[in-house]
């Protein structure tokens, strides 16, 4: 029975059915479903040339568009590898409605754009890179999206980790990612074989392989496309071999009456020649143009007057070769087609209609890329220069460090073959090469990065940043050499200033770790003297960090004050300075001061695309500890970090969330767990996601296998990582639930072998809670001990001071002061209901039964006024009777069309505005009030 049609054919001759990939379908539209519903996806679709991957897509596509998604469709070409960002800047061309707006708000996207202004700073292609990464993510989480992107075998290396980056990223948007490519394509060498291998291990990730028709499938597609001779059909069928386009081509050389020869290529190529000469001339142009070209350079190209052009293209589409594509352009109908035409091209004149393009192209403005691939392929190596210079540039302020490289690569092997290079480029050898080691550094090949400076005569210059990538991969002691080599060669001036930055930031973790600090010092003198900010911040940072290193927090403090004071211009300098002086100010328990910087850094991170950069995810992350450190849970559960993991980031990424999932007892947890266990080896990994592992299973009462994860979590933390403090009171913890008293002294010595002076106050106060449990272990309940930790606590860590307290009630009934402990219990119990924490609450429900307590006094909310709840605004009052019926963040922001970070602050401001603590509470005052 006929299902439907898999190749692609023109729209006249079969219109919208697909003939046997209704499996294949499906499966594509669970992804979209699942994305529809708040899980991203993606899809890969492989399979041989012709087998019909677009038609498939493109059912999936018609399919999105009646669900109500945004359809973005971008192609990658044979260029692709040197335009970078190629089939985004196509699928961003046509963006309509609420999306426009979205991609407006983000100028680096429209860069891409045609008539878009690459202007950007030079030489800043990595932080350009997560910049344009970062607005793609926020791009596309505007509304339900459907993004899809063809023949990535021909994409370029940032569009490949672009994929990688939205597909291990992509987590709660309503997005659904496809990308196809050709099967018989990928060799062993082929660039995106490594990326196909780790993409399909995601969790988030569906493979879909298109294999051959079966012969009764492609006798219905024959008699679709209009065979109607039982034998014709069944000599298409044999010889197609179940590739729908073969079939199709074989099919129309048989009505045209050409031989069905044995080759696609000649079958093609037979077709092609049926054409007449001029039109043979304007398809052979085409070919050297690439898969698409514009109506009047095409024309130009030929040499034909506009009359016989337009009759030579109308005689090309007439058979189906090639179709109208865009306002003024045209497109083979497949890239076989292409192929097979350019294929065939004598090398002369192939090198001519490359010059020639070239020559109309360089008229025209035109990518500098593109310029570069014609006159490298006919021969003009200055032109080929230039442009790969150009290009290179380009790709710079577009954030494609990996295409810069390389253009700036294949100009230095042009280089001493050009006469006048210096004037073509407008840049000298040795600046191309630091910029062409800077793009490998960018793309985090330091090594190569070391090749490229290492070739270059020695100059300070040349050893200050040889000297800078040793030290990044990994090569310190020659890195140490060299920098100070730097110095000594570099004159006094912003050079200057940056080689004793660098020099320092070599000897900081060395035995001449005291010099670091007389470096960094004479460094900031230098730089403010010569005006360069970038070597001032970065002499700041090392000053401050050898102020911390020696227990000196107050002057750190103090110096990362002053690399956060203002804007530098320096992105990735200013966000790590924000970054480091909000970690500081929050070590210091200085919750408040703490919060308004990291939203500082986290506005300008967002502003400027970089919320997924290093720093921008780091200053997340703080916040997040923040949020949940003064109790307010439910915008630190906002957050959303995703539990489906792929790499160790992403692992670290969701290891922040069991903080406050383990303190409330969520369903989640064990999930989270089981995507966490297999990137415990890593000891970050480990002490979040094992360490709450830990508390999780003391909650539900296993301390045994809570003191299995300690002791593995202690043997992959350095024994001066002050990290293993807190797991040590757990493993305590642990010890005590289980009445045994074996190994409580080595996991405190442990904990108080890694204290350090100017450690903070949250390492203080676990250092006296693992006191505190280690005489629990011992069957003392001692009330001064745990007093002791509630007050360190006491510093705006709202759990933590909870959970001291509970203990501290404990000890105070045992020691016969009831009065207290009730006091003590009371606060604790009203903390926990505040925070939604289930297990420390069902804790302190124990203790009331045991001691006999009762019901807890405390006040009820006061009601909620005229004069408060006229405080509340239209979208705030909407937000409150969706909070009445029950419905999470996300369920109310998908009713109202706002994000779930949205809908948490307005529930705080209703908090707030009612003067409640709970939600709970906010919808009973609400209804004594009369709103609900």
């Amino acid at each position: 029975m006929v299902r439907g049609i898999l190749a692609d054919v023109e729209p006249q001759k079969v219109q919208s059915t697909l003939v046997g990939r209704l499996g294949e379908l499906d499966r594509l539209l669970a992804v979209l479903r699942a994305a529809a519903e708040g899980t991203a996806g993606v899809a890969l679709v492989g399979g041989d040339a012709g087998i019909g991957k677009t038609r498939l897509v493109t059912e999936l596509a018609e399919r999105a568009r009646a669900e109500g998604f945004a359809v973005l469709v971008g192609q990658c070409a044979e260029l692709g590898d040197a335009l970078p960002y190629l089939p985004l800047a196509d699928a961003l061309r046509d963006v309509r409605g609420e999306l426009r707006a979205a991609l407006d708000a983000r100028p680096v996207l429209g860069r891409l754009l045609p008539g878009g202004t690459d202007a950007g700073p030079e030489s800043a292609s990595a932080l350009t890179q997560q910049q344009l990464f970062g607005s793609v993510l926020g791009f596309l989480s505007a509304q339900p999206v459907l993004l899809i992107l063809e023949d990535l075998h021909w994409a370029d290396q940032s569009t490949r980790d672009l994929v990688v980056f939205l597909s291990r990223m992509l987590q709660g948007e309503r997005v659904c990612l496809v990308g196809t490519y050709r099967t018989d394509d990928i060799h062993r060498r082929h660039p995106l074989r490594r990326v196909l291998a780790e993409l399909k291990r995601l969790p988030s990730v569906t493979s879909v392989e298109l294999s051959p028709l079966d012969r009764g499938e492609m006798a219905d597609y024959v008699a679709l496309l209009g065979g109607t001779d039982a034998r014709m059909i069944d000599e298409v069928v044999d010889r197609a071999e179940g590739n729908p386009f073969y079939a199709e081509e074989l099919l129309e050389a048989a009505t045209e009456g050409c031989a069905m020869t044995d080759g696609l290529a000649s079958l093609l190529l037979s077709r092609s020649e049926l054409l007449s000469e001029s039109a043979q001339r304007v398809l052979r142009g085409a070919a050297v143009a690439g898969r698409k070209a514009d109506h009047d350079l095409l024309r130009e190209a030929s040499g034909l007057d506009e009359l016989a052009f337009e009759e030579a293209m109308r005689e090309i589409v007439s058979r189906g070769l090639i179709r109208p594509s865009g306002e003024y352009g045209y497109a083979f109908r497949h890239a076989l087609l292409q192929e097979a035409v350019y294929t065939d091209l004598l090398p002369g004149e192939r090198t001519r209609l490359h010059a020639e393009f070239a020559r109309l192209l360089t008229a025209r403005n035109a990518s500098a890329a593109e310029l570069a691939h014609h006159y490298l392929a006919a021969h003009d190596l200055a032109g080929a220069l230039a442009a790969s210079v150009e290009a290179g540039r380009r790709a710079e302020r577009l954030g494609a460090p990996a295409e810069a490289h390389r253009h700036f690569e294949r100009a230095l092997g042009l280089w001493e073959r050009v006469a006048d290079a210096e004037r073509l480029t407008g840049t000298d050898h040795t600046r191309l090469a630091l910029r062409t080691a800077a793009a490998a550094a960018d793309m985090g090949d330091n090594h190569r990065a070391v090749a490229h400076v290492r070739a270059l005569p020695p100059s300070a210059e040349a050893c200050e940043r040889l000297a800078y990538y040793l030290y990044d991969a990994g090569q310190e002691t020659e890195a140490l050499e060299i920098a100070q080599a730097a110095v000594e060669a570099a004159p006094e001036g912003p050079l200057l200033g940056r080689a004793l930055a660098t020099f320092a930031r070599t000897v900081f973790w060395t035995e001449r770790h005291a010099e670091a600090e007389p470096l960094a010092g004479r460094a900031l003198e230098v730089a403010r003297a010569a005006g360069a900010r970038d070597a001032e911040k970065s002499a700041l940072i090392m000053l401050a960090s050898c102020a911390e290193f020696d227990g000196d927090r107050d002057r750190a403090e103090e110096l990362f004050a002053q690399v956060a004071a203002e804007e530098s211009g320096d992105l990735a300098m200013d966000l790590r300075g924000l970054f480091h002086y909000t970690r500081i100010q929050f070590e210091r328990g200085a919750m408040a001061e703490a919060a308004a910087t990291a939203d500082r850094g986290i506005r300008l991170a967002a502003e400027t695309g970089l919320s997924w950069s290093t720093y921008g995810t780091d200053l997340r992350f703080l916040r997040f500890l923040i949020h949940y450190t003064a109790g307010e849970w439910e915008q630190a559960r906002a957050a959303g970090f995703g539990r489906r993991v792929g790499t160790i980031p992403e692992a670290i990424l969701s290891s922040f969330a069991l903080f406050v999932e383990v303190a409330m007892g969520v369903p989640e947890v064990d999930e989270r767990l089981a995507w966490l266990r297999p990137f415990w080896r890593d000891s970050l990994v480990a002490y979040m996601s094992r360490g709450l592992a830990a508390e999780h299973a003391l909650w539900r009462g296993e301390p045994e296998r809570a003191l299995d994860h300690v002791t593995a979590v202690l043997g992959v933390l350095e024994p001066s990582d002050t990290g293993s403090i807190r797991i040590a009171a757990i493993g305590l913890w642990a010890l005590a639930e289980l009445g045994r008293a074996d190994g409580a002294d080595r996991l405190l010595d442990r904990a108080r072998s890694a204290a350090r002076t100017g450690m903070g106050r949250e390492g203080t106060a676990w250092l006296l809670r693992a006191e505190a449990e280690w005489h629990r272990v011992h069957g003392r309940l001692d009330a001064g001990a745990w007093r002791a930790v509630a007050e360190a606590f006491d510093y705006g860590f709202v759990y933590e001071v909870a959970r001291s307290r509970w203990r501290l009630a404990e000890a105070l009934l045992a020691a016969g002061d009831r009065a207290a402990a009730l006091e003590e219990w009371e606060q604790a119990v009203k903390t926990a209901e505040s925070l939604g924490a289930r297990p420390l609450g069902d804790s302190l429900a124990a203790l009331g039964r045991r001691a006999r307590f009762g019901p807890v006094r405390r006040s009820e909310p006061e009601p909620a006024g005229p004069d408060r709840t006229a405080a509340l605004t239209g979208r705030e009052r909407e937000v409150l009777a969706l909070v009445a019926d029950g419905l999470p963040n996300r369920e109310i922001g998908e009713r109202l069309f706002i994000a779930p970070k949205t809908v948490s602050v307005h529930v705080s401001n209703i908090l707030g505005k009612l003067g409640v603590a709970s939600r709970t509470q906010a919808v009973a005052a609400a209804r004594r009030a009369g709103l609900l």
